[in-house]
């Protein structure tokens, strides 16, 4: 099964007088919708917009593996366990929140900051916080082991999974007779064989999961 989330569906948050856009897929925040808590092991995907000198004051996160691919711009993060890092476009930052951890995310450069952040479920919790920031060829493995992202710019056969989330980043993205834009996704359940074909210049994230998360 295939269905299509559409960029404008997204629920819009942050805060623009501080120069901060935010738009999440999933129920986030403020924006509860119990229909759409989740997606296999993914329990959220935002994209986030940062005017210079604007960003994510110190907050907690706990158990969750975070991973955020940039676009465009630098992200400066700050981090309770000591980590300091510039992202830049090309480059992801991974953050196991473990046991626990403090971090600020920030706008410092002269241009706009765009970013795509998915948070995930953990394959185990209370471990120690661990921080990496890499490379589209060197994302494996990711904290939650049962998940591997592919950043894709051209035609590209997908990985079979149980559970597939596809986000385009930027152009347009033909898959299995829809056509995705910017901010657009499609999540896809026990579907193989599919096959993307970008339209011109484009490049879109691949998340492929194999489960949910288990409660028991």
């Amino acid at each position: 099964m295939i269905e299509v989330r559409r960029d404008a569906e997204r629920y819009r948050g942050g805060d623009p007088g501080a120069g901060i856009d935010s738009r999440h897929a999933f129920s986030f925040g403020a924006h509860y919708d119990p229909t759409n808590l989740r997606f296999g092991l993914l329990l959220a995907c935002n994209e986030e917009r940062l005017a210079p000198g604007a960003g994510f004051a110190e907050h907690p996160h706990r158990d969750t593996e975070i991973v955020t691919w940039v676009v465009e711009g630098e992200l400066t993060h700050h981090d309770s366990a000591g980590h300091s890092a510039v992202v830049r476009p090309g480059q992801a930052q991974l953050l196991s929140a473990g046991a626990g951890v403090r971090h600020t995310e920030r706008n410092e450069g002269t241009g706009p900051l765009t970013f795509v952040q998915m948070w995930l479920h953990p394959a185990a919790f209370g471990t120690p916080p661990r921080y990496a920031v890499r490379t589209a060829a060197d994302l494996a493995p990711l904290g939650q082991p049962g998940a591997e992202l592919l950043v894709l710019r051209s035609a590209a056969p997908l990985p079979a999974a149980p559970f597939l989330y596809v986000h385009c980043v930027r152009g347009r993205l033909r898959l299995a007779g829809h056509t995705l834009g910017p901010g657009d996704a499609a999540r896809i359940t026990a579907e193989a064989g599919l096959h993307a074909e970008p339209d011109g210049e484009a490049e879109y994230l691949a998340l492929a999961m194999d489960g949910e998360p288990s409660y028991g």
